[in-house]
């Protein structure tokens, strides 16, 4: 990151804290009034670094991404679901992921990149569970509801997509019906 792209914004508040954040394109890092000019580089360099392992840890290569899968699939898949390739890919605007089961690729949207790594979690084994159950029925909300937090992350992601407007209709589980389950209807005559 250019040294211009960097801010840094003395408060008189500031005793002793340090703390930095991103905005727009910049990195804001706010400091004590009293330090000195070496206190500040010091600094400066620190927070860059803690929000580049930050930006790590939430960005994960396609590499790491296959290693998670490959973890989420034996913690919650007993192993089963097992991809040939997982990848970030830029061209997905109203799916935050996708798979192709027949040959076993799947591919994460870059808009999931940065959101907490419970909701990539539960994108990932959404996108494991079709390599096991290519629909949405009834098995595959039973595979995947074996993580814990499949709601609050569906809830998490409709969030998202309603403020960016992106809402699409999706049929639920419950909207789901079997051909078993379906009863012709009583038609009588007057």
């Amino acid at each position: 990151m250019d040294r211009d792209e960097i801010e840094v914004r003395r408060s008189r508040q500031r005793r002793r804290t340090v703390s930095a954040y991103r905005e727009g394109g910049r990195t804001i890092v706010l400091i004590p009034a009293q330090f000195s000019a070496d206190e500040e580089r010091v600094w400066v360099d620190a927070m860059i670094r803690r929000l580049a392992a930050g930006d790590k840890r939430r960005r994960p290569s396609d590499e790491q991404l296959l290693a998670r899968s490959t973890d989420l699939s034996r913690r919650y898949l007993g192993g089963l679901a097992k991809p040939v390739s997982i990848a970030w890919v830029t061209n997905q605007r109203s799916r935050w992921g996708s798979c192709t089961p027949a040959d076993g690729t799947i591919r994460i949207s870059a808009r999931v990149k940065g959101m907490p790594s419970w909701v990539l979690d539960y994108v990932i084994l959404h996108e494991l569970t079709h390599l096991l159950q290519p629909g949405h029925g009834f098995e595959f909300w039973s595979l995947l509801e074996s993580y814990p937090r499949t709601e609050r992350a569906r809830g998490y992601l409709e969030g998202v997509a309603a403020t960016a407007g992106l809402q699409r209709p999706e049929v639920e589980p419950d909207d789901e019906v079997e051909p078993d389950d379906v009863t012709e209807p009583d038609v009588t005559e007057a």
